[in-house]
């Protein structure tokens, strides 16, 4: 299943938002207010850019079909390898998220890019649950977690900005 979402940092430049996203202290707070009850942040610089390792326990905001696989937690890895900027200062990232211990994920690209007055970010990827007979059933279920944790952070980060 695709997900694509795009959610606008008015008023900050990608440089601004870059920092937010590889900011250790920011992402775990972050999970702390997207209310996780466990949580492990990395950033690894790497040349103009990094890689953002987030670990976190959540509460599985599921339907009840859903919970009965996943328990009523899930704990999430969150992966972001970020590039330094491109000639127009934009950056792009892999983004990987799976659920720990279900054969469910989210991979594909996030990108940072230059607007007139901010910035804009992008997530295009897919979402694969691989059970059979319901992964299909499953998968909007888990776009739509990913969404909202999305959401939750951008909204965050542009009270941080």
């Amino acid at each position: 299943m695709k997900l694509n979402e795009k959610f606008s940092y008015d008023g900050a430049s990608v440089e601004d938002v870059f920092g937010l996203l590889s900011d250790q202290a920011f992402r775990t707070e972050s999970c702390a207010n997207q209310g996780a009850t466990d949580y492990e942040v990395t950033v690894v610089p790497s040349g103009d850019g990094a890689t953002v390792t987030i670990v976190r326990t959540q509460a599985a905001d599921m339907p009840d079909f859903v919970k009965k696989l996943t328990g009523s937690t899930v704990k999430v890895k969150q992966t972001e390898v970020w590039s330094g900027p491109d000639g127009d200062g934009n950056r792009t990232a892999d983004v990987k998220v799976s659920i720990i211990g279900q054969p469910a994920e989210m991979t594909g690209k996030a990108e940072l890019f230059a607007r007139d007055g901010g910035s804009d970010f992008t997530v295009d990827g897919d979402v694969k649950v691989s059970i059979p007979f319901i992964g299909k059933k499953i998968e909007p279920e888990v776009a739509k977690a990913i969404k909202s944790s999305l959401r939750e952070e951008v909204e965050y980060g542009m009270s941080k900005l």
